[in-house]
């Protein structure tokens, strides 16, 4: 798949079918975009299970921190991705890995790994990189973004 460009009905049937979003690099404090993009993807009704080791145990806007993806414990729709570029591939991995395997990869504005997503691709994942859904939501699916 072409990953510089997505088609519309692409981004919009990944944002209307997925419920459960593990976010890889989420973080507690309200001036990184993680958080922002966290406040807005739950007040859209989505379930997000925030994933840092270093606040493992704690809560970010309510939802309780996992270290890793394999400490999920229910079936996640997609991974959103707030980490490094050189990351992604691992996140990749731990996916692959996980109990039941995530139907989507959805990578930050600025983290992409084309090699990453072929291998998420093989395994029939949908991946979109360089993207934020909410940046993308209110654009296809209407409401305002997040601030």
């Amino acid at each position: 798949m072409n990953h510089q460009a997505y088609d519309d009905a692409y981004l919009r049937e990944i944002l209307t079918s997925v419920k459960v979003i593990a976010m890889a690099g989420a973080s507690p404090n309200p001036d990184r975009p993680s958080f922002g993009v966290m406040r807005f993807l739950l007040q859209k009704g989505y379930r997000v299970i925030p994933v840092n080791p270093g606040q493992a145990g704690k809560e970010i806007l309510g939802q309780k921190v996992v270290a890793r993806l394999a400490d999920i414990t229910e079936p996640v729709d997609m991974i959103d991705v707030f980490r490094a570029s050189e990351h992604v591939a691992g996140v990749v991995e731990e996916a692959l890995e996980m109990r039941e395997m995530p139907a989507v990869i959805w990578t930050q504005l600025g983290v992409s790994d084309p090699a990453a997503a072929a291998r998420a691709e093989a395994e029939g994942l949908k991946v979109v990189m360089n993207r934020c859904p909410a940046i993308e939501y209110p654009r296809l699916i209407g409401g305002a973004p997040h601030s």
